[in-house]
């Protein structure tokens, strides 16, 4: 069964318009799930916040510690 793609699309004059951003790793026709905080998304895992601006993995390593 297909999944429902309602509210991932707005109609204009010229076509179709996205209004969801696309997964930077999964590539285009994956979206990222809109929170009231932050990005993410469901096939991947990757995330991103809304209010700083800066993206990443929300899994992975911890990055390493300079001394």
């Amino acid at each position: 069964m297909a999944k429902a793609r309602v509210g991932l699309y707005s109609a204009t004059d010229s076509g179709l318009e996205r209004t969801h951003r696309s997964c930077p790793k999964c590539g285009p026709g994956t979206f990222l799930a809109e929170h009231s905080n932050r990005r993410s998304c469901g096939r991947c895992g990757y995330s991103e916040s809304k209010s700083s601006g800066s993206a990443g993995p929300s899994r992975g390593k911890p990055a390493a510690k300079s001394s």
